[in-house]
């Protein structure tokens, strides 16, 4: 485990953990400051003493390669991993450059020199700034605190409602103060990455100019310096997204920060001034403490935390509560005050007091007291929405003719899908579109609306679902691929997971993941690679239900997982899963017991065939016309090109081979009849075909009710016509195009094959790839 994620709605909690939690991050910080220093050091002397080149080099080297990063949650992603091991890369280099001698340091100050001293005065300077100053507030607000809690509730009303107003100030300050340092640290955690890492990248680039007996290693170096520049564009963009969530977050705490106040049906905490009695003629003592109470058990946990002393936290002390009782001022000259009866200590009564009114209501309601008061409870994520989008046949038709007309007239724009449109004509046409009672908007042919704002309403669509379109379900499923794992694993995975998904939903997810790998594979005219478009679809497309900081830094892994259903939409959606069990899946997933689940007729076709290749479909060949007969309505291209392997991280992965996924391409084609040999899964039953994304199923074109009432002779030698081209891969196997007519067609003697003459030649034919005519 990485650095916790700072929590926004603990800044008003203020715990011993959370301040635990902040001196991780200043000693993260802190050790990347000296680590600059240092850096930052070497690199003069080896501008200033190039006679001791090769000392200050190896050490220069050293520094780099003991260094790493960390990082916050509980994952890196394949762009985070590489910019971790960029720095141990680098020293290798200069290993090797040392190791030859021919190496020479020249102008490193302003590649190198320059950007890291900036980074760390600008960026961590500022951060020393923001602690003194945090620190300096915790002082004024708890002094101010203890000084209103300590005020006599007999003074007079005006007196303490100036006193109370007086510390609400101070401590709307110090919580803000705390949530812009929070906000700080985290943004300088994810920003070093790439700040620390870009001047040494241009560093080795200017070094390496200088060098003519190093040629060879520069040209090396060359195709990681490419790569390393998408595993750093790609942090930077997602760190772009993730820090405007994280701003918004902020934003909508500051707000309401009464609904963010961390609390669970098992337990509430915060913090308590406990009176502590002392033997006459001391009298007693009030001591803050940190109050955990687990309402089941009833149990009161309390340690000693002073904010003030270093932040020293004490021992625990448990008690279990018996009764809550409201103290009144009559009894006791302190406002907020509480009286527990504890069952470990008969006949002892713990006077505890709470920060304010608000607090404690929220504490008598927590243990039981009398007074029936509400308590403040966590926020969910859930966005307002002014349209009431629905998954069902109008938002479907919406889908598909915004992609119809996005690409017939605006695969090429520019930034597609990222040049956002006007908010009131993205709303309207959106209400419009998915309105019953409007009248029907043709986009095709209506000048009214341009592209942008028709890819601004289908993204708003997506938005706009009571349920993300990849479902609150399924998505901690499809973050955990993207964790970790083999590139082959992940596909694996995440073609499991996708089939998983309600039918609608899988079957708006695959029209919409074709046209992007479309919108992709036109990425040299409109800049929207892979990578791109996994950064704008990620949180449209998946999100959690519970809003944090944590869930929020997990943006990079729905970027990712968007990257793989996009450049791998063809096997991710074919009808078959390998029969490989992938330990990334859900132990639930009903692909896990596929190999069990074989109909006995194929059982014994696999029996049968095993020793034989299989027929490949090739889905180049295949007619339009018979894709647009299949009933998809929406005219999506069918001409789409594979994806470059350079354009996102999920692309880092090799292709599955055949004998994993299908290689069925196009939606429309049958499956094959017969299982080949060493292949985990290739068909499924002879008489069913797929019929697009979102894998529906229906009948195979064979044998017509009329032929089977005909006598065994009629049928024994007739012609057929083939309806799918295919493309043979034994001697014994004949290889066809769409509308081949076959002569003296006769029954197989293995089930799922014909035989029959084409052009002169006889041989096998897929019985489901024909028609009888």
């Amino acid at each position: 485990m990485g650095l916790h994620p700072l929590e926004f709605s603990e800044c008003y909690l203020d715990s011993p953990s959370f301040r635990d939690k902040i001196k991780a991050h200043e000693a993260e910080l802190d050790k990347t400051n000296r680590f600059i220093k240092e850096l930052y050091k070497d690199g003069k002397n080896l501008i200033s003493a190039t006679k001791q080149l090769g000392m200050a080099q190896r050490k220069f080297a050293q520094c780099l390669g003991e260094f790493q990063f960390e990082y916050i949650g509980d994952a890196k992603t394949d762009d985070e991993r590489c910019i971790d091991e960029s720095l141990q890369e680098f020293s290798m280099f200069l290993k090797n450059l040392e190791d030859q001698r021919e190496l020479m340091m020249r102008n490193i100050t302003e590649t190198l020199m320059k950007p890291l001293e900036k980074f760390r005065k600008e960026h961590l300077g500022t951060v020393r700034a923001e602690r003194k100053r945090y620190e300096k507030e915790t002082e004024k607000y708890y002094s101010s605190l203890e000084k209103l809690l300590n005020m006599s509730a007999k003074k007079k009303e005006p007196q303490l409602q100036e006193a109370d107003i007086q510390v609400e100030t101070m401590r709307q300050h110090f919580q803000e103060e705390s949530l812009d340092y929070v906000c700080k640290l985290q943004e300088i955690q994810e920003r070093k990455k790439f700040e620390c890492v870009e001047p040494m990248l241009a560093f080795f680039q200017t070094v390496f100019t200088f060098y003519h007996h190093g040629f060879e290693l520069a040209k090396d170096f060359d195709h990681y310096k490419r790569e390393l520049q998408i595993n750093i564009q790609n942090t930077r963009n997602r760190f772009e997204g993730t820090r405007s969530e994280v701003y918004e977050l902020m934003k909508r705490i500051r707000e309401v920060p009464q609904e963010y106040r961390q609390t669970s049906p098992i337990s509430c905490e915060g913090y308590l001034y406990v009176q502590e009695k002392r033997p006459p003629p001391f009298g007693s003592s009030w001591v803050k403490r940190y109050c955990t109470f687990v309402k089941e058990q009833k149990i009161l946990h309390m340690v000693t935390f002073d904010h003030r002393s270093g932040g020293k936290i004490g021992e625990t002390e448990s008690v279990t509560l018996k009764s809550c009782v409201r103290k009144t001022t009559d009894m006791l000259d302190r406002r907020f005050c509480l009286d527990l009866d504890i069952t470990d200590r008969p006949g002892t009564v713990l006077t505890v007091q709470a920060l304010s009114e608000d607090d404690h209501k929220f504490w008598m309601q927590a243990m039981g007291g009398k007074e029936p008061i509400g308590h403040y409870l966590g926020r969910t994520y859930s966005k307002e929405r002014g349209i009431d989008a629905q998954l069902d046949d109008m938002g479907l038709d919406f889908v598909k003719n915004s992609i119809c007309v996005i690409e017939k007239k605006g695969i090429n724009d520019q930034g597609l899908y990222r040049v956002v449109g006007v908010s009131s004509k993205v709303q309207k046409l959106l209400s419009l579109m998915i309105d019953e009672k409007s009248n029907e908007v043709d986009l095709s042919t209506s000048e009214d609306w341009d592209i942008k704002t028709i890819t601004s309403a289908l993204k708003l669509y997506m938005r706009s679902l009571p349920e993300p379109l990849m479902t609150y379900g399924l998505y901690k499923d499809f973050i955990s691929p993207a964790k970790g794992g083999s590139p082959e694993s992940r596909i694996q995975a995440i073609h499991c997971l996708v089939h998983k998904l309600p039918e609608r939903n899988r079957q708006v997810l695959g029209l919409l993941m074709k046209h992007l790998a479309n919108v992709a594979a036109h990425s040299k005219n409109n800049l929207m690679t892979v990578a791109n478009l996994g950064v704008v679809f990620g949180p449209t497309l998946m999100r959690p239900q519970e809003e944090t900081v944590a869930a929020i830094m997990d943006l990079k892994f729905q970027n990712i997982v968007v990257e793989i259903l996009i450049e791998h939409h063809e096997k991710t959606y074919s009808l078959t899963v390998s029969f490989t069990c992938c330990p990334m899946l859900p132990a639930s997933c009903p692909f896990h017991c596929q190999a069990q689940s074989l109909s006995a007729p194929t059982k014994q076709l696999k029996l049968n065939r095993q020793n034989r290749p299989l027929a490949v479909y090739n889905p180049q060949a295949l007619d339009i016309q018979n894709v647009s007969a299949v009933g998809d309505s929406s005219g999506l291209a069918t001409d789409e090109t594979s994806m470059g392997s350079n354009e996102s991280v999920s692309s880092q992965s090799s292709s599955a081979s055949a004998s994993e996924m299908p290689t069925e391409r196009n939606d429309h084609a049958p499956l094959k009849t017969s299982l080949s040999s060493g292949s985990n899964s290739r068909g499924a039953a002879a008489s069913w075909s797929t019929a697009g994304a979102s894998g529906e199923s229906q009948p195979a074109a064979t044998t017509t009710a009329s032929d089977k009432e005909k006598p065994e002779e009629s049928v024994t030698s007739r012609k057929a016509k083939a309806v799918y081209p295919c493309e043979a891969e034994h001697d014994s196997e004949l290889s066809f195009q769409v509308g081949a007519i076959f002569n003296a067609v006769t029954q197989s003697r293995e089930p799922g094959w014909l035989e029959g003459e084409l052009e002169g030649k006889r041989g096998l034919i897929p019985e489901n790839y024909v028609e009888m005519l």
